[in-house]
């Protein structure tokens, strides 16, 4: 199992901590978040790490890691940063984005799904996002499932709790089958040079695992209740309960 960790974005809400320094090299407890999310993967028992970087990437320096460089970084999205890599989507791949850490009971589950294309879905959104918003509407996207627990909508804008079945944590698998569907679906979207109505160089992961719905492809939930934490704005490194659940993670790794 091999891993692609999405790290070239500049981190704008992030100002002034991303000053000189990409989004992921940020620290939470005096250390730079990506080390620790690669903490927590090793753990796991996953070695096979690739980084894509982008916004100074020369601040990102992890040993025993591959790397590649999403030059237009301040152009382009996740989508077109992965595929930065498209040379490693060829075996079963998970996805990461930079700005997260999450427990190693959330990989090991995202590890023991049998499915083409899991992706991990948190059931205990509201109340982590009440903590980090003011209105959590403001940042909160769209997830339903249908009768057989599939993901049938992700990532649009919504003002309805009711079209919010929970929150994607930024964290997917796929297998070899998943990156075909995967690869082939945004060839496709990229002879219109549109991905769910953006372009597709600056669309993000959610457009283009809704383009795999739409196409009839199944993907599946892993399910969580908290465990993990994002670093996307200020008020996020400002919140204690940024502190609580960095400290619940690594104290669980301390103990394996």
């Amino acid at each position: 199992m091999k891993v692609i960790i999405l790290a070239a974005g500049e981190g704008k809400r992030l100002m002034p901590y991303t000053k000189g320094i990409p989004k992921c090299m940020v620290e939470v407890g005096n250390v730079p978040l990506i080390n620790h999310q690669i903490e927590v993967l090793k753990k796991a028992g996953i070695n096979d790490i690739i980084i894509i970087k982008g916004h100074c990437s020369d601040k990102i320096n992890i040993e025993n890691t591959k790397t590649f460089i999403n030059e237009k970084y301040y152009e382009t999205n996740m989508v077109y940063s992965l595929f930065c890599a498209e040379s490693e989507l060829n075996e079963d791949l998970i996805i990461s984005y930079g700005d997260i850490v999450y427990s190693e009971s959330i990989i090991n589950n995202l590890l023991k799904s049998k499915r083409d294309i899991s992706v991990v879905v948190d059931l205990d959104w509201k109340s982590y996002w009440e903590e980090r918003f003011d209105n959590p509407l403001d940042d909160a996207e769209s997830l339903k499932f249908d009768n057989k627990g599939r993901i049938i909508e992700i990532g649009r804008k919504t003002n309805n709790l009711d079209e919010i079945s929970g929150q994607y944590i930024g964290l997917m698998k796929f297998s070899r089958t998943g990156i075909n569907d995967l690869t082939s679906i945004y060839h496709k979207s990229k002879l219109s040079n549109k991905i769910q109505g953006k372009e597709a160089n600056n669309a993000f992961m959610t457009d283009l695992l809704q383009s795999i719905i739409n196409e009839g492809k199944s993907i599946w939930p892993v399910f969580t209740n908290g465990e993990w934490v994002e670093i996307d704005t200020t008020n996020d490194l400002s919140l204690e309960i940024t502190k609580e659940r960095i400290d619940f993670i690594s104290k669980k790794l301390k103990k394996l």
